[in-house]
């Protein structure tokens, strides 16, 4: 389901504006659509009234959670089953990260980062944009009174840009109807044409989203064999796309790098991001890596990747090293879902390209 589908199916119902805005502020914020100031049964139109616990229950069959796996950081990764069987991986982030949430927007996904679980077995299907939604309503009602999701970060399975119309569309009614602030809602992408282009033709009216690049390495051919089905944009040009659209929206580009142990962790790097970011408006956030036992790559030392964090920030590169919540709960994207199938993927292989001089 897409939430354009639902509007026009209340709009079918007889519902205004003022009743459709009410029906989905409900439903995005986890709240029961019997509370409020205003009685349904003299609020809403009758048809809409008479057909109401229908769609709710639909709505609540959009997603549900198969498994719940909390972590000692205060984290929680959550197996959510769709209606048709499907599952998706979605994780409540520590409390001290201003209670995010991160969601998927597909099951399974094209890209195919050798370094990441869900790649590993390409695309299944794309999710709807009310099934995306559907996440952060579950998340919601995980968290229960008194604490309430104030950040969406886009960011687990899947690549928006491959299903952009949906990831849009949820967006819009995050930021709207959820009460999502609107630099709080984060699209993360490897990069693509196509998300710039769209972004860049958001109205006045419209949610505008915060942006991630996936950069993970200044080298070219090092990023085209970490992401082998990413558009082929150098990582000069997506910062200098990236950077029109910071100017733009007035929100630092946050630049995604998964911290891989002698892979994108040399000095040659760390030299190359100074430069590649030198007077950019940009974040960067260094990852480490969420080890996979079926992959063949490690998290780097703490104190290595602390003192590259270091070393950005004397270059003049404002740096987080951030700490991957849940690596007691097989907190990789993807790796919790693939424990649930049948047959698990096998591992893409990976061969360094020979580093200049």
């Amino acid at each position: 389901m897409h939430v354009s589908d639902l509007r026009q199916r209340l709009r079918a119902l007889g519902a205004l504006p003022l009743h459709e805005e009410r029906v989905l502020r409900r439903w995005a914020r986890a709240q029961p659509q019997e509370g409020g100031r205003k009685r349904l049964e003299t609020f809403l139109p009758k048809p809409l009234l008479q057909a109401l616990p229908g769609i709710v229950a639909e709505l609540d069959g959009l997603a549900r959670v198969a498994s719940q796996h909390p972590a000692a950081d205060g984290s929680a990764r959550l197996l959510v089953a769709l209606a048709d069987g499907q599952t998706v991986e979605t994780v409540l982030l520590p409390p001290d990260r201003a209670q995010a949430v991160c969601i998927s927007t597909q099951v399974g996904c094209a890209v195919g980062c050798v370094f990441c679980m869900t790649g590993q077995g390409g695309l299944l299907r794309q999710m709807g944009s009310a099934e995306i939604v559907a996440q952060v309503v579950l998340a919601r009602q995980k968290l229960g009174p008194g604490r309430d999701v104030r950040k969406v970060v886009f960011m687990g399975m899947g690549e928006p840009a491959h299903n952009l119309d949906a990831a849009l569309d949820a967006i819009q009614l995050l930021g709207t109807a959820g009460g999502i602030g609107h630099k709080q809602l984060v699209l993360s992408t490897v990069g693509d044409v196509r998300v710039f282009e769209r972004l860049a033709a958001l109205g006045p009216g419209e949610v505008k989203p915060a942006l991630a690049l996936s950069l993970h390495s200044t080298r070219p051919a090092l990023r085209e064999q970490l992401l082998p089905r990413a558009p082929r944009i150098t990582p000069a040009e997506l910062v200098a796309a990236g950077e029109v659209y910071a100017r733009a929206s007035g929100y630092p580009i946050q630049y995604q790098w998964t911290l891989i142990d002698g892979v994108n962790d040399g000095d040659d790097e760390v030299e190359a991001i100074a430069q590649l970011l030198a007077g950019k408006y940009a974040l960067m956030n260094l990852i480490p890596y969420n080890a996979v036992p079926e992959l063949p790559y490690r998290r780097p030392a703490g104190e290595h990747a602390a003192e590259m964090a270091r070393r950005l920030h004397r270059r003049g590169v404002l740096t987080k090293l951030r700490q991957s919540a849940g690596q007691d709960v097989e907190a990789g994207c993807g790796q919790l879902r693939a424990r649930t199938l049948p047959d698990a993927p096998q591992p893409v292989r990976w061969q360094a390209p020979a580093r200049a001089g």
